[in-house]
């Protein structure tokens, strides 16, 4: 199973240097059936990228709660075992939640794929919805929208072998 596990670029300098994430339960989003039902889609491709923006946003609340983080927003993508993430029953009708699993133990960073970081132009955007972040949840339109604008920003895909160009 794919997961895409939310991250801030000083907490994947900590995982590069650890070689691994953990320890678990670790937070990720991965194409749950929740997700499917929501999104609407059979083609495997979209709701993986689904899964991925779920992580994104997550990222961008890490990025909130650390003032001392760069300003973009960091996914990795990592294969565990089917059985290795499961969806917590308490969370699976809460809309926030959508896609979110719990991964076991430590992920190793042999696991990961490749690494979605925002490209420096977004920047900008992201520390403003950071510093909104609040506003939003709490129904602001204004906040909401420079929130939803960081959606504007694709994240790159970097092969692990980048992650040092990255920390």
């Amino acid at each position: 199973m794919r997961v895409y596990v939310p991250l801030t670029l000083p907490r994947l300098a900590e995982a590069y240097k650890a070689g691994e994430l953990g320890p678990g339960p670790l937070t990720a989003y991965a194409v749950t059936p929740a997700l499917r039902e929501w999104y609407v889609s059979d083609d495997i491709e979209e709701l993986e990228y689904a899964a991925l923006n779920r992580a994104a946003q997550a990222s961008l609340r890490l990025v909130a709660g650390d003032p001392g983080a760069a300003r973009r927003r960091v996914v990795l993508a990592a294969d565990v075992p089917d059985g290795a993430a499961s969806v917590d029953p308490d969370r699976g009708l809460d809309q926030r939640a959508l896609g979110e699993v719990r991964v076991e133990g430590v992920l190793g960073l042999k696991k990961v794929a490749a690494v979605h970081v925002d490209a420096g132009d977004a920047e900008g955007d992201v520390s403003a919805a950071a510093e909104v972040l609040g506003a939003a949840d709490q129904g602001d339109d204004d906040a909401r929208f420079v929130v939803d604008g960081v959606e504007d920003h694709e994240l790159l895909w970097f092969a692990t072998q980048e992650i040092p160009g990255l920390i």
